[in-house]
């Protein structure tokens, strides 16, 4: 096969010239961006109720902005009863046209799913253009690459075969919606096949994508960490290899996102060639394609400011107010509220990130807003216990396949303490000095869970209980979440998810 990689060159560097000439001004390319959408999106039934018009219609960026900042800032129930009109083939809604696609995405507070819309222009200018800055941005640090000598293998979720909607509607994983819409050209590069890809059934998916990558030439790998590593761990089994690269020995990069990858590093370094191995982070929801790693030696993201999103971070403090990118600060942990060509407006995506740097702006993803343990004052975030958890693992050379964390309530004659279910690929040889550690590098990223624990007042040291194998896939085949780009949610404020989890862990015991 050709290797086009230095003949593609020239379009990822246009890619990566016309990020870079939007951060020298973020006001005004992001100001740029919030015109169009609220022109575009001012005759749709939801602009008409909002007054887009008026937003559209103001003089100055400045003006621009402030009109726009007085309209009211949305979560999911809020949009649904819009949602579901284009759902039942209602144009013109929350985008000009019909939308035929949607996300479907973990569901409310009131226990409905949500359905995110993908519409064409969001497909091709958020989607698409995010998956593109991110190849550009590992090309341009990585001059040696041949990434497009070969294949690459993404590894996608499927579409919902258990909705009844009306003819034309598919609605499942984002994934699945990317992979059936690719375009053609890129399917000269990729692999495993659209039928194979977008396999509803994970027990017929997994041997099926090990036959379709066994003997291709892969040269990289994109998808979430934790189902690629089962995907990784049977093709060099089914080989009889000894590593990953003992099978695919070009392979060179894995574009990953959707989890904190630091828990599954040690795992991926043991089944790799760490020497060939190299790792891109990319920050893509449902809602959009947002952030990519753009330095090898540093894991922040660059905000992606020409993917047509406009961004606004809402503050986590009570009371804080959104605030438009251009006013971000160094430190400040705010919850993402985008507003893009997918029909969203001023929509809060529930993800909250860490402003690492603003020139140029540079984020890191925190966790989730309803992700968290805050039932003794502790405000633990998914950040804290990822890199907690990181550095337990690499003190005790234990491995980590899934994990939850909930609360322990005091009793009469008991403090409070975590919980955590940890299902191990490889156990520490002593779980309770694995448990001392954890809880210290707990406190070492968290001050104010360090000072709930101080002297043993207040809260006791967490708890680890060791999973069995294979539960937290078969709690995720009840919910009907198995495979793709389903999740386990790390951190709960409430024990219902951990209930049940315990329930099935003493079942299978």
């Amino acid at each position: 096969m050709i290797d086009f990689t230095n003949i593609s060159r020239p379009f990822f560097s246009r890619i990566v010239k016309a990020e870079a000439e939007a951060r020298r001004n973020p006001r005004e390319s992001q100001s740029r961006v919030l015109r169009d959408l609220v022109t575009r999106g001012a005759r749709t039934s939801f602009g008409v109720d909002k007054g887009l018009g008026c937003v559209a219609s103001a003089p100055s960026a400045g003006e621009l902005y402030e009109r726009f900042s007085a309209l009211e800032v949305n979560d999911y129930p809020a949009i649904r009863p819009y949602v579901m009109r284009m759902v039942d083939g209602e144009a013109d809604v929350l985008w000009p046209g019909v939308c035929r696609r949607y996300a479907q995405s973990s569901g409310t507070s009131d226990g409905k799913s949500k359905f995110i819309p993908i519409t064409p222009r969001g497909l091709r200018r958020s989607h698409y253009a995010g998956a593109a800055y991110s190849v550009a941005s590992y090309l341009a640090s990585y001059p040696d690459s041949s990434v497009f000598g070969g294949k690459n293998f993404i590894l996608g979720g499927s579409f919902a075969n258990e909705l009844t909607l009306k003819t034309g509607v598919k609605v499942g994983d984002l994934s699945a919606s990317l992979i059936d819409r690719i375009n053609p050209l890129v399917n000269l590069f990729r692999i495993p096949s659209k039928r194979i890809a977008l396999m509803a059934d994970w027990n017929e998916k997994l041997p099926a994508l090990v036959e379709a990558s066994l003997r291709a030439d892969v040269r990289s790998i994109s998808g979430v960490p934790s189902w690629f590593l089962t995907v990784l761990k049977k093709v060099v089994e089914r080989a009889g290899a000894e590593t990953i690269h003992d099978v695919w020995p070009n392979l060179e990069v894995f574009y990953h996102g959707g989890i904190a990858f630091g828990p599954y590093r040690e795992q991926y370094r043991r089944i790799t060639d760490p020497s060939q191995m190299r790792y891109w982070e990319n920050y893509n929801a449902s809602e959009g394609f947002f952030a990519v790693q753009e330095r090898r030696d540093s894991p922040e993201m660059g905000l992606i400011l020409t993917a047509d999103t406009f961004y606004e971070l809402l503050p986590q403090e009570a009371g804080g107010r959104p605030l438009p990118v251009w006013k971000a600060e160094p430190g400040m942990v705010a919850e993402l509220v985008v507003t893009s060509s997918n029909g969203l407006w001023r929509y809060r995506t529930g993800d909250t990130v860490k402003v690492e740097s603003v020139d140029p702006l540079t984020i890191t993803i925190a966790g989730r807003t309803k992700c968290f343990i805050n039932a003794f004052g502790e405000e633990v975030m998914v950040y804290n216990t990822d890199a907690a958890l990181e550095q337990a693992c690499a003190a005790t050379g234990a491995e980590v396949l899934n994990y939850t964390a909930a609360p322990v309530y005091a009793g009469d004659r008991t403090r409070g303490r975590h919980q955590w279910l940890v299902e191990f690929g490889r156990k520490p040889a002593s779980l309770e000095e694995f448990a001392d550690i954890l809880d210290r590098e707990l406190q070492n990223q968290n001050s104010d869970y360090q000072a709930k624990r101080s002297g043993g007042i207040f809260l006791d040291r967490l708890e680890v209980v060791p999973a069995v194998s294979g539960v937290f896939d078969r709690w995720l085949a009840s919910t009907g979440k198995l495979g793709g780009q389903r999740k386990v949610p790390r951190l709960s404020n409430d024990r219902a998810i951990m209930d049940r989890l315990l329930a099935m862990n003493n079942e299978i015991n």
